[in-house]
């Protein structure tokens, strides 16, 4: 199997939101390996600031429109172009722990109510806001890719209440979204990562079985697939299991495995 680092995304721009740590970064890290020019977005962005300029750092707080505006005039000023989106900043995953309890998987009437608030303020708004200043630039170039980042409990019932019902959200947003830029040749896509070993999940080891989980840098992976794929447009208003473009398009993880995907049963 082959891994990314062919620079077969030489000359593409894309911005990767929420890209401090977890998910995000490893999307970042991938996208670069690939040759992509990536920036990054987080309210603790700096730290990943590349010596290369590979990777740029932006700090951001997607709860602040003008915050994300800015982004977004300067990459188009910068690069006169942005190839792909990848709208990963969430929020609602801060504190799996408070107080020393794991409060992540209690019933929606015993979960703190930050929790739905962060989810939407910080995850779906923040993804459709990203995406309303993504688009035009994409449609001037009549090409491009959004890929939010989802998971299985957007279609069954996992950890809580406010975690499906914001990924249902995101897994809609992909749909309607993907319908009207059909005609402009740029495809949006729902991805679904494993377990991913984020920081948070890693501080919560001792409640999860990470036989089968996967590094951030995977999902990143399969985000490159994705975007170097001149026939991407197949796959618009779907939802992609990472584990599954890894068997299509022949690209392990970081250490060289091939995590097995999940079912809906199994998820």
């Amino acid at each position: 199997m082959s891994d990314t680092s062919d620079a077969k995304l030489k000359g593409h721009v894309a911005i990767v939101t929420g890209a401090s740590r977890g998910v995000g970064k490893g999307v970042a890290l991938a996208l670069a390996d690939s040759g992509a020019t990536v920036y990054i977005t987080g309210r603790t962005a700096r730290n990943m600031q590349s010596a290369t300029g590979t990777i740029v750092a932006l700090p951001c707080d997607h709860r602040d429109d003008s915050q994300v505006r800015a982004v977004f005039q300067l990459v188009g000023e910068r690069e006169g172009r942005l190839d792909i989106l990848v709208n990963n900043v969430w929020g609602g995953y801060e504190n799996m722990m408070e107080n020393g309890e794991f409060t992540w998987m209690r019933p929606f009437w015993q979960q703190p109510l930050w929790r739905w608030d962060a989810m939407f303020e910080a995850g779906v708004r923040a993804h459709y806001v990203a995406s309303c200043l993504a688009a035009p630039m994409m449609i001037a170039r009549g090409s491009g890719l959004i890929v939010n980042i989802s998971f299985w409990s957007a279609q069954k019932h996992i950890a809580n209440v406010a975690y499906g019902v914001s990924k249902a959200a995101t897994d809609k947003l992909t749909a309607d979204m993907a319908h009207e830029l059909n005609e402009h040749n740029v495809a949006v896509i729902s991805l679904y990562p494993g377990l991913v070993r984020t920081e948070s999940v890693l501080a919560a080891s001792a409640w999860l079985d990470l036989s089968n989980s996967e590094s951030p840098q995977f999902v990143g992976r399969a985000v490159a697939a994705l975007a170097a794929d001149p026939q991407v447009m197949k796959k618009t208003g779907t939802v992609a299991v990472a584990a599954l473009l890894a068997s299509e398009y022949g690209f392990a993880d970081v250490d060289g495995k091939s995590p097995r995907p999940l079912t809906l049963q199994e998820a």
